[in-house]
């Protein structure tokens, strides 16, 4: 795929994030991300997309607040000229029992994982236009997408994942007339953390179909596919190893 002088906006620039990012950079385009306290791995991202040849605009932004969201879309427009794609990819994933989750914790975890995929998005839209279409792509999760929960501990991040698709449906209504394409991604077992135990690694990669953990590359090709169809909008795409079927 060709990316020669397109512009794509990232909400994120760590671990898959900057590998989709880098991917999309080995095809021409050029690249913006945004941090909130990871810059050091924003900065490594940025000189691997430099020492590519690419474009790369980097900014500081906390996704929980609206200003910063407008702010960080339009700077990278305005910066690299124009925007083509927007990922929102910004994501909390964090474990809270139930009786210890708080209204702030809930909020934060809703705010960044789907609250700030709109407000980028509504910033984005303008900006989309003004190239004659694109793309937003969102990520949502595969419990989500298979509206199943599951595990305990996580219930704002699945309720803001969940959400996600509902802003991914509508949106794309809402948007194709200017032909800005909406989907998501609802990945599954692609990358461990890094405290993930040899125990926890094993049973994952024996519920998975096809296997083991996707890899970061996984969800840079169901971006860079997504890009390539032009008539695909309002889905959400499952990148999971075939777990949901086990």
């Amino acid at each position: 795929m060709d990316l020669t002088n397109r512009v794509a906006v990232f909400t994120g620039g760590k671990r898959i994030g900057a590998v989709v990012a880098i991917e999309m950079a080995r095809r021409g385009a050029d690249i913006a991300l945004c941090y909130n306290r990871s810059k050091a791995e924003a900065d490594a991202t940025a000189e691997t997309i430099e020492a590519l040849g690419r474009r790369v605009f980097v900014k500081q932004a906390n996704l929980a607040n609206a200003g910063d969201c407008e702010a960080f879309v339009n700077e990278s427009a305005e910066t690299l000229g124009r925007l083509d794609v927007l990922v929102n990819m910004a994501s909390i994933y964090m474990s809270t029992p139930f009786d210890q989750l708080t209204v702030e914790q809930f909020d934060d975890n809703v705010n960044v994982d789907m609250r700030a995929a709109f407000i980028c998005s509504r910033a984005a839209v303008a900006h989309l236009r003004r190239s004659g279409g694109g793309h937003i792509i969102n990520f949502s999760d595969w419990l989500s997408r298979s509206g199943r929960p599951r595990y305990t501990g996580y219930l704002p991040y699945y309720v803001a994942k969940t959400a996600v698709i509902g802003l991914t449906e509508a949106l794309a209504l809402e948007l194709a007339p200017d032909k800005i394409l909406v989907n998501a991604i609802a990945p599954g077992p692609i990358l461990a953390p890094p405290d993930t135990k040899d125990e926890e690694l094993s049973t994952v990669e024996k519920a998975t179909p096809l296997g083991g953990w996707g890899g970061e590359m996984a969800i840079a090709e169901a971006v860079l596919a997504l890009l390539s169809c032009g008539f695909v909008t309002g889905e959400t795409i499952r990148v999971d190893g075939g777990r949901h079927i086990r």
